[in-house]
């Protein structure tokens, strides 16, 4: 991720789409139905934990001897998912009679090597929520399966994700609780910081650093020395991440980030992105004043029209420490979220990747 922000949300009503979950549930269902049956059906119907009841278009497909492969097309909705149209598929073998429900990752579909995470090391990453919607769509052809996840062009997709730094390699986690996908809501970006969390944890990492995108966690890793694993692609989600820290903390914790997200930081906002939270230019031009100063230099700042780039640029020509100031008020605000457990420290970077701000222990 880059210092900007997700794509702009879609005009009009957003289109809710289906979790990786809810999509292998009915490539299973719909492998299933083919062993049962002998041919693979076009549609398939599953229930979600919610009561939802969606129908899902069956490709391609497989029905052999003793195993029956099915895919289905993954629909996001209007949910700026990395996962939006990738190809679910499942192959399904009878497992032995009372063995129950064994996973597989299948090409594509990661596997679990770091400890910290829902699943034991060495288990395929598919979270145990969709796990229990595939025993849901399966169980009405018995309760004995092997289940092989793929997903054909997982490995390239899981680039764009933070599964290398949680462990989770060669290839996609299979997520989702709900089996929907609400447009927006940024669940997965979520359940990766949290996991993120979890893993530094369960490592013993006494330090981890939360940025606000690549320039800022750029900065922090050389600046720290600080493994992959200890970073935490925080983006805007600030009071996401601060307050799973609370209950979940790490002996020590950085914030880095530019100086506008910061300064929202400072003003008490928790979700920093421009379509939520704005910077408060008179809250700029307050802080400039505490610095001393002159009042028509406040005034200017405090225009409607000023960006907080704008701002510093004004607080730089003036010799005023603005951005050392936003950092030591992001720092009280931070912490005090993180909880009296966390040594919390927090640094300012430019859009240079220069350190302009630094605060805390």
């Amino acid at each position: 991720m880059v210092e900007d922000e997700l794509p702009p949300k879609p005009a009009g009503p957003l289109r809710s789409g289906w979790t990786t979950g809810a999509c292998a549930a009915a490539a299973a269902r719909a492998a299933a139905e083919a062993l049962a049956t002998g041919r693979l059906p076009s549609s398939v119907t599953i229930r979600l934990p919610q009561g939802q009841t969606p129908s899902f278009g069956v490709v391609g497909g497989v029905v052999g001897a003793d195993y029956a492969e099915a895919g289905v097309v993954k629909d996001a909705g209007d949910d700026p998912d990395v996962t939006h149209g990738a190809e679910i598929r499942v192959r399904l073998m009878r497992n032995a009679p009372g063995r129950g429900l064994a996973f597989r990752a299948g090409t594509g579909v990661g596997t679990v090597t770091k400890p910290g995470l829902a699943l034991a090391v060495g288990e395929p990453a598919i979270n145990p929520g969709p796990r229990a919607i595939i025993a849901t769509a399966l169980a009405a052809y018995g309760s004995d399966w092997i289940v092989t996840v793929s997903i054909p062009d997982g490995e390239k997709r899981a680039l764009k994700t933070l599964n290398a730094r949680l462990g989770i390699v060669g290839g996609l986690s299979v997520l989702g609780t709900s089996g929907i996908v609400t447009p927006y809501s940024c669940a997965a970006w979520i359940h990766s910081i949290h996991r993120g969390i979890d893993v530094a944890r369960a490592e013993g990492l006494p330090h981890v650093a939360a940025a606000t995108g690549s320039t800022s966690e750029a900065f922090v890793k050389r600046f720290y020395a600080l493994p992959d694993s200890a970073l935490l692609d925080m983006g805007d989600f600030a009071g996401g991440t601060l307050k799973y820290l609370r209950v979940h903390p790490v002996a020590r914790v950085t914030v880095a980030g530019g100086f506008a997200k910061l300064a929202k930081l400072a003003a008490g906002a928790m979700d920093l992105h421009s379509a939520r939270s704005r910077v408060d230019a008179r809250y700029l031009a307050d802080r400039l004043g505490t610095l001393g100063a002159a009042a028509a230099l406040c005034e200017a700042a405090s225009a409607p029209d000023m960006s907080a780039g704008a701002v510093l640029g004004l607080a730089r020509a003036a010799n005023l420490p603005l951005a050392q100031r936003i950092a030591e008020e992001a720092q009280r605000v931070a912490a005090e979220i993180a909880g009296p457990a966390i040594a919390l420290d927090v640094l300012v970077v430019d859009r240079a990747g220069e350190l302009i701000g630094q605060a805390g222990p």
